[in-house]
């Protein structure tokens, strides 16, 4: 069945990016739209999204936006498409809110007005179904930035023309960042005060824009099934997981997929040499061009760890510069690439600048370096303390880059543990968030690739073999989808519309098979 679905959020690949969220932006409306959806994606028009670069288009007139107290406010919208297929984009302009260099935050603090400017983009979202005559099947919110989307939805538009039987879905990325502010933004939402309660929208005297969201969607779902598990504890739950298990019976977990077009090695234009996993021999090359940029010495026997990350706390770069000292005591090379607190800058630097022979850091962030990393590293490192889906240890897989990672969320439900008697397993996990633990698993996979060359062989054979692949995920989201209608619609008024567009659908190829003369 045809369905409409609307997708609204903060950023998506390639026009912004932060974090995953993005690159589950970028790539899931593709694959939708490969199973036969109409599927429409809205984001602001940040600054860094070049309207000649995507050739977007204006729409004509102004997009009225009603923001409570504050009262109407407009933007205009520009359309474009996601690079490589037919979906459309309606960019949000609005100077003011978007008009800035990044998207969140400056100098590591939000910006003061983010209540307002996400609350304008979850409204705007809404709006713009009227102003491009398209009425969802199901609205498809991600995150706290767009989380006002089901709250809404049940409210302000809950007899509008556009929405009334759309059903909502919230996608939770990153339950620690939640949408938490002043009590004055119910103003703002303008739904009432009635909401403003520990049910709904209320947590420590502020507005909580995900606890509404959670609430108030239809369905819920996250980025892997662990994660799913893991937000109905106190331990990554962030004071929001009694609101979850309330709703677990309409949670689910989706685990996010991979472009295998762009994180390919046997095709990718970023590596010195290419390979696959019947010929190893164009990685060998690129271990030592990495070795070479970076300044290590060039050594074939070496096992080469990398890790390209976030440097805050959530990716356990404190956990890692615990164990750090002991780890490059081991006869090992380490490369590290990302940014992000400032003192693991001075830190990872200084460490580098000490032991030059074993550890480079790079800060910031290169997505050529990146390619080059995963291509010429034998293991990849994600110490991480909580990690939703995870995408760089699927990137590994597939380069052939053994990841040695913490078993929580999406690392635990992608990665197997090896096993050294079967040659099973695809790489290395441990549980205990400490520097022993990690330190310990680094030793493990480090002694195997001394002492174990054959498993190191099958380790490799193993991940390269595994796809994650974004076909599967969109056929999930689709069977999501439809669930979230079943339960908006009712189960008479489901079967009624889906046995509608069944018919129409047959009656549209038997158009086609007349005008075109073709058989049955």
């Amino acid at each position: 069945m045809r369905l409409n679905i609307l997708i609204t959020a903060s950023e998506a690949v390639p026009f912004a990016k932060e974090g995953g969220l993005a690159d589950v932006v970028g790539a899931l409306p593709k694959y939708l739209e490969a199973r036969g959806h109409d599927v429409r994606v809205v984001m602001p028009r940040y600054y860094k999204v070049d309207r000649d670069r995507y050739r977007l288009r204006q729409l004509p007139g102004l997009l009225v936006v009603p923001m409570g107290i504050i009262g109407d406010m407009y933007c205009g919208v520009y359309e474009g498409r996601i690079p490589g297929s037919d979906v459309p984009v309606y960019f949000l302009e609005h100077e003011d809110f978007y008009g800035r260099d990044t998207l969140y935050e400056r100098d590591n603090k939000g910006y003061l007005d983010n209540d307002n400017r996400f609350i304008f983009l979850s409204k705007a979202s809404l709006e713009l179904c009227k102003m491009i005559h398209f009425t969802p099947d199901l609205v498809h919110a991600h995150d706290w930035h767009t989380a006002a989307v089901p709250v809404l939805m049940n409210t302000w538009y809950r007899h509008g023309q556009y929405l009334s039987q759309s059903a909502s879905l919230l996608t939770i990325h990153n339950m620690q960042h939640q949408g938490s502010f002043y009590e004055g933004a119910m103003d703002v939402l303008g739904i009432g005060w009635q909401h403003f309660t520990y049910l709904e929208l209320e947590k420590e005297n502020q507005v909580n824009l995900l606890k509404g969201g959670i609430y108030h969607a239809t369905l819920l779902n996250t980025v892997s099934q662990g994660y799913a598990r893991e937000i109905q504890t106190p331990e990554y739950g962030w004071g929001l997981e009694g609101v979850v298990r309330e709703r677990a019976g309409e949670l689910s977990g989706i685990l996010n997929g991979v472009d295998y077009e762009e994180w390919n090695p046997e095709t990718d234009p970023l590596l010195p040499a290419n390979y696959s996993a019947a010929d190893l021999a164009g990685k060998g090359i690129c271990k030592r061009e990495l070795q070479r940029a970076l300044g290590l010495p060039e050594r074939d026997d070496v096992p080469l760890i990398g890790m390209v990350s976030r440097l805050v706390k959530q990716k356990g770069i404190d956990v890692l510069a615990q164990a750090l000292p002991r780890i490059l005591e081991l006869d090992i090379q380490l490369v590290l690439l990302g940014a992000g607190e400032p003192w693991a800058h001075f830190y990872f630097g200084g460490m580098a600048a000490s032991r030059p022979d074993r550890f480079a850091c790079r800060i910031g962030y290169d997505n050529a370096l990146a390619h080059q990393i995963e291509g010429g590293c034998d293991f990849f490192l994600m110490p991480s303390a909580f990690e939703p889906c995870g995408l760089n240890q699927m990137y590994s897989m597939r380069y052939g880059t053994i990841p040695i990672v913490r078993a929580t969320g999406g690392l635990d439900d992608s990665v197997q543990n090896y096993d050294a008697r079967n040659k099973s397993g695809d790489g290395f996990k441990f549980w205990d968030l400490n520097a022993g633990a990690l330190f310990d698993t680094v030793g493990w996979a480090v002694h195997t690739w001394y002492h174990d060359r054959q498993g190191i062989k099958a380790l490799r054979q193993n991940a390269m073999g595994k796809r994650f692949t974004w076909e599967d995920a969109a056929a999930k989201y689709e069977r999501l989808y439809l669930e979230g209608m079943r339960r908006k619609l009712g189960e008479e008024r489901f079967r009624q519309v889906t046995e509608r567009r069944s018919k129409r659908r047959e009656k549209s190829s038997e158009d086609t098979r007349e005008k075109y003369q073709l058989p049955a």
